[in-house]
């Protein structure tokens, strides 16, 4: 646990007078008052809860190590750099996209690859180890919370389940900045709201976000679903018939595409989009196919709605706006960005 030390002022020699006593005694008390309010806003232990239990937090720690494999770029959001984070995917040796990238600045964070090294962590003398989104265990939570104060993902979340508001709160509260993490929040909530408030035609339609690889269609307790949501899109229903109350993803075959055949159809993709749009044999009989109502996200933007967190929605917000409206203006003939022939 950190624990963070008041800082002491120099030794002041007091002497017998009253009145002098008095003078000094009081100068010195408002020294200290003024010295310590920052240290005293930030020394109060705060307790998160998660699916292991609770875990108490005092001070305001330094030596963070994100083992969640997007949680990095919830700290960079809120001014926090790693000193370690683990490497997801992606052509980026620092294992930060590009939305993110200014934030790192010249910072080189200890990057972690594959499993939880729970020994290579303690190496690393953290103060604080985030896990939300890293499929921990609480065996290795157990482990890890000798080491520092470990933080799992939310209560009533599974391994990847958290939406990206509680893990943004849940980080702020961790570095004892609440408020900040609230007001980005606030931020991105009143964007999604603007965007629902622009865009009348899109409410109420359906949509489904796909990996066309394995053809995965992403549910409404995965990021990806949930962002669909908060346009105001109705997440695929035949895939959420298909799908457990914890399921992220649904696997279909070639011949099963009615599920995601929706008024609005975004493949997401980390290679090249032609390819492996053109493995699905079927596509073209489709109907968001025929009516030009598909989004193609490349590589970037798909990383952007894979990580969700505030830097990353910005980034996709960005980008997708004029996507979706060119693929639902009702007219097949539209050019939308990215879609091959």
């Amino acid at each position: 646990m950190l624990v963070v030390s008041p800082r002491r002022s120099p030794a002041t020699p007091f002497h017998s007078n009253g009145n002098r006593f008095a003078v000094v005694v009081l100068r010195l008390a408002c020294m200290l008052l003024i010295l310590f309010l920052p240290v005293m806003a930030t020394a109060d232990p705060r307790v998160l809860h998660h699916r292991f239990g609770h875990t108490e937090i005092s001070g305001t720690p330094q030596r963070v190590v994100s083992l969640s494999f997007i949680g990095h770029d919830y700290l960079l959001g809120l001014g926090h750099v790693p000193i370690a984070l683990r490497y997801w995917y992606g052509n980026n040796p620092s294992g930060v996209w590009p939305w993110a990238s200014e934030y790192l600045g010249d910072a080189q964070p200890h990057i972690i690859t594959g499993g939880i090294d729970v020994e290579a962590i303690a190496l690393l003398k953290p103060d604080l180890i985030l896990a939300q989104w890293s499929g921990i265990t609480e065996t290795e939570y157990h482990l890890l919370s000798s080491i520092a104060p470990t933080l799992p993902p939310p209560a009533g979340a599974s391994d990847f389940s958290a939406t990206w508001q509680q893990m943004t709160r849940q980080v702020g509260r961790a570095l004892g900045i609440e408020e900040t993490a609230e007001a980005q929040i606030a931020q991105i909530e009143a964007r999604f709201a603007r965007l629902r408030g622009a865009y009348p035609h899109w409410q109420g339609r359906t949509a489904s976000a796909v990996w066309p690889d394995q053809i995965g269609a992403y549910t409404r307790a995965d990021l990806r679903g949930q962002f669909l949501e908060q346009l105001g899109f109705v997440n695929a229903p035949q895939v959420e018939a298909l799908a457990g109350p914890t399921t992220y993803n649904v696997r279909l075959s070639q011949e099963q595409l009615d599920p995601i055949d929706t008024d609005l159809l975004l493949w997401l993709t980390v290679a090249d989009p032609k390819n492996s749009l053109e493995r699905i044999t079927l596509r073209r009989s489709m109907r968001a196919y025929r009516e030009g109502r598909e989004i193609v996200a490349d590589p970037v933007l798909t990383a952007a709605l894979s990580h969700s967190s505030p830097l990353a929605l910005n980034y996709a917000l960005d980008r997708l706006e004029p996507m979706i409206e060119a693929a639902l203006d009702g007219k097949p003939d539209t050019t939308v960005p990215g879609v091959p022939e």
